[in-house]
């Protein structure tokens, strides 16, 4: 080691100390600006009455296929409506679906992991058995599987059987990761201690294995929201997400901007570029996460 090394290492240490925020930023410095450009999508989103420049429904036949100008700064769609604003509310619908059906997966996952290392034997056995089937399938497969055998179901404007097709994927890989750390756990003593004392095994589950299997969960809490932001922008272009006129970025690169491609590029700039930079935005923090929180990656 350098003389100068040691300082640095102190520094670190200081900050760390002081504020792990901050002692994030410092070692993930990517994973900081992806953190950012999360939260200016989630602020977006939450704020899009006030941060859209028009209304993403509001049909203007004078201002049909406009190409990017000083009054619209992403052009126009085919229906002569403001394709920035239709990105800011889509970024509302991506995030929404993205996290709600990411946090359903992932938690029952989570869970079935947990029980699955628990109880061990047959009923482990059992349960990976029915996690391999799941997990034979494509994604998108099952995904679209699903979806086709639920329907619609509305609640407060809200696709529920949507959200539960993009959450079936998302479950049996979660199950696995959290499965493989509660198998350590419950190998440790005071698992044993607290099943000696007579503790139920919903409590045992619950209450003492679960919040130790955290880490991992948020790990792969933040990779499932990128890819159930790209599974609803998938099944909203094949038609089986999202309906019109619901602003989605999925629904922007389908029916007409696939016709008017070539005479307006932009329709299908904007909106892949949405999708892009989300979902990048999503692994890039979920990896800067599993780097700061899996002792296996740190230096």
């Amino acid at each position: 080691m350098t003389a100068g090394a040691a300082p640095v290492s102190i520094e670190v240490q200081h900050i760390k100390r002081r504020s792990p925020l901050a002692a994030f930023c410092l070692a993930q410095p990517l994973g900081a600006a992806s953190g950012v450009a999360i939260v200016v999508m989630g602020l977006g989103a939450l704020f899009a009455e006030y941060a859209a420049p028009y209304d993403p429904v509001a049909i203007d036949f004078a201002g049909i296929l406009s190409p990017p100008n000083w009054a619209h700064w992403f052009g126009t769609d085919a229906f002569g409506r403001d394709i920035l604003s239709r990105v800011v509310y889509g970024a509302r619908t991506a995030l929404a679906i993205g996290f709600l059906s990411a946090f359903l997966g992932c938690s029952v996952g989570a869970i079935v992991g947990v029980a699955s290392a628990y109880y061990g034997g047959r009923t482990d056995i059992l349960v990976q058995r029915v996690m391999d089937v799941l997990l034979s399938f494509p994604i998108i497969v099952l995904a679209l599987v699903v979806v086709a055998m639920l329907g619609r179901f509305m609640v407060l404007g809200v696709d529920v059987n949507l959200i539960l097709a993009i959450a079936v994927p998302m479950l049996p890989r979660v199950a696995r990761v959290v499965r493989s750390s509660a198998l350590t756990i419950r190998e440790l003593p005071y698992i044993d201690a607290v099943r000696v004392q007579g503790f139920g095994h919903a409590r045992i589950i619950f209450r003492h294995m679960v919040p130790n299997v955290v880490a991992p969960y948020l790990i792969m809490l933040t990779a499932s929201i990128a890819q159930a932001i790209l599974l609803e922008a998938s099944l909203s272009f094949l038609g089986l997400g999202v309906a019109e006129p619901t602003p989605s970025w999925g629904l922007m690169l389908s029916g007409n901007a696939s016709d008017f491609y070539r005479e307006a590029p932009w329709m299908i700039l904007f909106p892949g570029l949405a999708i892009s930079v989300a979902v990048f935005a999503f692994n890039l923090f979920g990896d800067s996460l599993r780097d700061w929180l899996d002792p296996k990656f740190k230096v």
